[in-house]
């Protein structure tokens, strides 16, 4: 066998292993729809029927990308209806909801080291923090009937399971907390806009 033979041949199975180990490492993009609810929620908007204490019901989705190693990110978005509203008959509060857009970081143990089982993680990120809230009367709509807009964080972590090669299972849970203050007109407390802990369950989905 000449040297230019045996030189081709190599160069041919380092091209085969390459492409294998390029074949195998592997990077997801996930989808996840999920839903969960509120606690320990808190306001500085002067709210009417102290329906910030009482757990809501949380709806959304998050899109990302996590790869085999350490690294991921998301853009996450949650819906909180009825936010400001007790379960109380006053009707002092014709509507209200929480709307949060986040891009988030992830970080997480590598698949070589999770392989198929859970593969916990970390998250932290920042974006859009929007509160809305009407008052039925409408008699000082400055203070009661108004949406605010902010930027906001959450910090949080969770896990990833997959029951299938296509689908799996999300647990998350995380603070998320308006970064812009103010102060209650009626209390005199100064504070965030709003702040809560949501906890999720979503189903994940490789498109």
């Amino acid at each position: 066998m000449s040297p230019r033979v045996t030189r081709g041949s190599v160069v041919a199975v380092l091209a085969v292993l390459l492409a294998g180990t390029a074949t195998e490492a592997r990077a997801d993009w996930i989808l996840t729809p999920f839903l969960g609810g509120t606690f320990a929620s808190e306001t500085i908007i002067p709210d009417l029927e102290q329906g910030e204490g009482t757990k809501k019901l949380v709806v959304g989705a998050s899109a990302g990308w996590l790869g085999d190693g350490v690294l991921g990110v998301e853009l996450d978005f949650a819906y909180i209806p009825r936010f400001f509203e007790s379960d109380s008959t006053a009707g002092l509060v014709s509507g209200s909801n929480v709307v949060t857009m986040s891009g988030d970081l992830l970080v997480t143990l590598p698949v070589s080291v999770t392989q198929e089982s859970l593969r916990p993680y970390l998250a932290v990120g920042g974006g859009w923090v929007h509160a809305a809230i009407e008052e039925s009367l409408g008699f000082f709509p400055e203070l009661f009937g108004r949406a605010r807009n902010s930027f906001g964080m959450n910090i949080g972590g969770g896990a990833i399971g997959f029951l299938t090669p296509r689908t799996g299972l999300r647990f998350d849970i995380r603070h998320v907390r308006s970064l812009e203050r103010d102060t209650n007109p009626f209390s005199g407390d100064r504070g965030s806009l709003v702040s809560f802990w949501r906890a999720t369950v979503g189903m994940v989905v490789r498109p």
